[in-house]
């Protein structure tokens, strides 16, 4: 069996490089957020980005940011 894979997906912003884990067990691919964030809003800190979203959601007392946490990803 295969260990999981880290890989840089380029092709999908406009050639920003967007992290990505392959899990080999379950079949699916983990995206890094915050490369996501970068590419969207062009953001020069997409982190800190990141972590005023999820600031402003625990305030709203969203549901939607206790199911989001944030993952380990190797650095580039």
């Amino acid at each position: 069996m295969k260990d999981n894979k880290l890989e840089t997906i380029s092709n999908l912003f406009e050639g920003k490089e967007i992290r990505s884990i392959w899990d080999v067990q379950k079949q699916e691919y983990y995206f890094s957020v915050v490369d996501v964030i970068g590419a969207l809003t062009d953001s020069n800190i997409p982190k800190r980005y990141w972590t005023d979203l999820k600031r402003k959601l625990t305030e709203e007392s969203s549901q939607l940011y206790e199911d989001i946490v944030q993952l380990k990803m190797k650095s580039r």
